[in-house]
């Protein structure tokens, strides 16, 4: 990974810029973390009341998915007495990839009694790191992969000492009643003997008995009063040995901030933004090997480009965490690529909110939060001989701005809510 000092005004390190981008490594060893991580069986906010398991079945072979992230997503700034917890799940089956409902997110949410509402802003402004930070401050790391952050680093931007807000005091000023007599109103002369008032005529009754026929039908039609139907109860989880076998457990136990070497993230002058087919079947005029990859990567998207120079300045990532930032887009030209890129006059630039469906569950907007690398791939597969993999080049995770809570839940407890899962496959580059 590329080198990192939290003083960088000596030496080398001047060469490094630090992004707002939080990087998760994945380690055999869980160094004390307990909820982060790829793999395994997913633990729910509360066990003994788990989402309905057709949130975690394949939209394709309707068959259970298995579990790729888990993480501990709270973020006290913005939403202060949120339990947090993301969810990505994935299929098995080699029949189901690059197939859209093959891989799905879920949020789990616990909203304290005391919560207040959460921030307007979805996205703080990035601090500027203090001369001597709060002891009490707590890390990023920690509050997301339960990392300890050693002394000196950077200051979690979303995260507080403080909890929920004290409720605001009750107006003293204000009177509670209004029976209370203005003592500087003037006095105003007696009123003067009102003439009885006649008695109304009284209003008959209108009731679907007293009206015609056909007129109650439609009225009936037009304006239902019937209760709404209840929601369907939750699909219960099989036993564990009737689920798919899980991927193997890798802790995402280190976090730090990105640093990038400025120079390496510029883009080669001969690098142009549209893919090119090859093709090098009888005709083509095409001496194929070699020469084929040189002349696609020499023509290779620049988002590619960017996407694999970036990642690879810090290798061993498995995943980036920038709630309301920008994701890192494997390419700008498949169905993600078009739904979140905006570029032009060179600038490569990024639609986050606008780009992404709205929330299912309330209808606000979404915003990024995390993203996945190949490097997960290579974690929670390397120990199994001889299958052939996961093929993504990266998923996207985008979640409701508002960390809304499924409906029908009352505060204290815990609900589940599907959010957007974007899934960028790898480019099948040279056609054969």
């Amino acid at each position: 990974m590329a080198p990192y000092d939290d003083d960088s005004s000596e030496g080398e390190n001047n060469d490094f810029t630090e992004t707002n981008v939080l990087l998760g490594y994945a380690s055999s060893d869980a160094n004390g973390e307990e909820i982060s991580r790829l793999g395994g069986r997913p633990d729910w906010l509360d066990p003994s009341k788990p989402p309905s398991s057709a949130l975690a079945r394949c939209k394709v072979c309707k068959d259970l998915l298995v579990l790729l992230l888990q993480l501990n997503a709270e973020l006290p700034n913005n939403f202060p007495g949120h339990e947090r917890r993301l969810y990505v799940f994935t299929c098995r089956r080699k029949t189901c990839r690059r197939k859209d409902g093959s891989t799905r997110a879920l949020r789990g949410v616990r909203v304290s009694p005391n919560a207040p509402a959460p921030t307007t802003d979805p996205k703080p402004a990035k601090p500027t790191p203090p001369a001597a930070p709060d002891a009490a401050s707590q890390g990023i790391g920690e509050s997301l992969f339960g990392v300890k952050t050693a002394p000196g680093a950077r200051v979690n931007p979303f995260s507080s000492s403080s909890t929920a807000t004290a409720a605001k005091p009750a107006n003293p000023f204000v009177s509670s009643s209004s029976s209370g007599a203005n003592p500087f109103a003037p006095k105003s002369p007696p009123p003067a003997d009102p003439k009885p008032a006649p008695e109304p005529t009284p209003t008959p009754t209108i009731t679907a008995d007293t009206l015609p026929a056909t007129f109650a039908a439609t009225l009936s039609l037009n304006n239902p009063q019937s209760p709404p139907a209840p929601a369907p109860a939750p699909e219960p989880w099989p036993s564990p040995d009737l689920q798919p076998a899980p991927f193997p457990v890798r802790w995402l136990s280190d976090a730090e901030y990105e640093t990038l070497d400025p120079e390496s993230t510029k883009l080669p002058a001969n690098v142009v933004v549209a893919p090119m087919e090859i093709d090098s079947g009888p005709g083509s005029g095409s001496a194929g090997g070699k020469e084929d990859k040189d002349v696609f990567e020499s023509h290779m998207d620049a988002v590619f480009q960017a996407f694999a120079d970036r990642v690879g300045q810090n290798a061993e990532q498995c995943l980036r965490y920038e709630f309301a930032g920008a994701p890192l887009l494997y390419s700008k030209v498949d169905g993600v690529g078009r739904m979140l890129y905006a570029g032009s006059g060179g600038e490569e630039k990024v639609k986050v909110a606008k780009g992404m469906p709205r929330c299912g569950n309330c209808g606000g907007g979404r915003v990024f939060e995390v993203q996945l690398t190949p490097q997960a791939i290579e974690e929670v597969e390397g120990e199994e001989e001889g299958m052939e993999g996961m093929d993504w080049g990266t998923v996207i995770v985008g979640v409701c701005e508002r960390d809304c809570q499924e409906r029908g839940v009352g505060a204290g407890e815990a609900g589940y809510v599907e959010e957007w899962a974007g899934v960028q496959w790898e480019e099948l580059s040279v056609k054969r």
